[in-house]
């Protein structure tokens, strides 16, 4: 396995709601894209690295908040049967937002496992909702590949104006230095919500860090914000409100076979 570099990713986050109403936005955004098995052995300063920082990273901010967010990575692959003692030969990288001045809230991050050949070998979508839960999809397989469709039921509360049912579509794509992550919603009578996160990646540096924190020197807080504002535009919109339900008993969701 080759010695990977940390990066960012600029660029813009998209949400588009096709019923019961139109509702669409666009933000600017960036995220970090991390290579952890790198990482675990080749320490990169600038990420401050479960330090204090205007950006950090925390392990415990993944999985069930453990000191080693890539051991704990390792164990569901393990526990759901997608292991195989090569993949410690292959990169994980980690697409996740940072804190900021050590605040968090991921609304979605996405570990992109590959094996010692570069092949993608499973990719697993952590989403976390603004009531403090988090839920695990996992997706693996011999269909997983870059801009090939995988679905999920879903089954965890993420906003009010929509009911935990249905299934998320994933497609994941990443060449000549973009990555976009497109993650769309779908009832009995087709797409709900479409979103894609991309980014143009570039290493992490000095002046890559100076980039970030100009650009959006209170990232996390201005996430929360919009996340209640867009909330307020719909509730005016007359949206139905759903009241979440329980928490899935199981912690994390495989994918479906291909619809008929």
């Amino acid at each position: 396995m080759s010695m990977a570099r940390a990066q960012f990713g600029f660029g813009q986050v998209q949400h588009k709601r096709l019923k019961p109403v139109l509702h669409a936005f666009r933000y600017r955004s960036f995220f970090w894209l991390l290579p952890m098995r790198t990482l675990a052995h080749q320490p990169e300063p600038l990420l401050r690295r479960n330090g204090r920082g205007w950006l950090s990273f925390h392990d415990a901010d993944h999985g069930v908040g453990g000191p080693d967010a890539l051991a704990w990575l390792d164990g569901v692959l393990r526990q759901h049967g997608c292991w195989d003692d090569a993949l410690t030969q292959g990169e994980v990288w980690l697409q996740t937002y940072p804190r900021v001045l050590g605040y968090v809230f991921k609304p979605v991050s996405f570990w992109y496992v590959h094996r010692a050949d570069g092949a993608l070998h499973a990719v697993v979508a952590e989403v976390n909702n603004t009531f403090g839960e988090r839920h695990i999809y996992l997706l693996s397989g011999p269909a997983l590949r870059w801009g090939h469709e995988m679905r999920a039921d879903k089954v965890f509360h993420v906003s009010p104006f929509c009911r935990a049912e249905g299934h998320y579509r994933f497609r994941f794509m990443r060449a000549d230095e973009r990555l976009v992550a497109r993650v769309d919603h779908h009832d009995e009578a087709g797409v709900v919500i479409e979103t894609a996160i991309s980014g143009r990646l570039t290493a992490v540096t000095a002046a890559s860090v100076r980039q970030a924190i100009v650009g959006w020197p209170l990232m996390t807080l201005g996430v929360i914000a919009r996340i209640h504002w867009q909330a307020l535009q719909l509730w005016r919109k007359r949206v139905p409100f759903f009241s979440k339900p329980a928490a899935p008993a199981q912690f994390v969701t495989g994918q479906q076979g291909p619809k008929p």
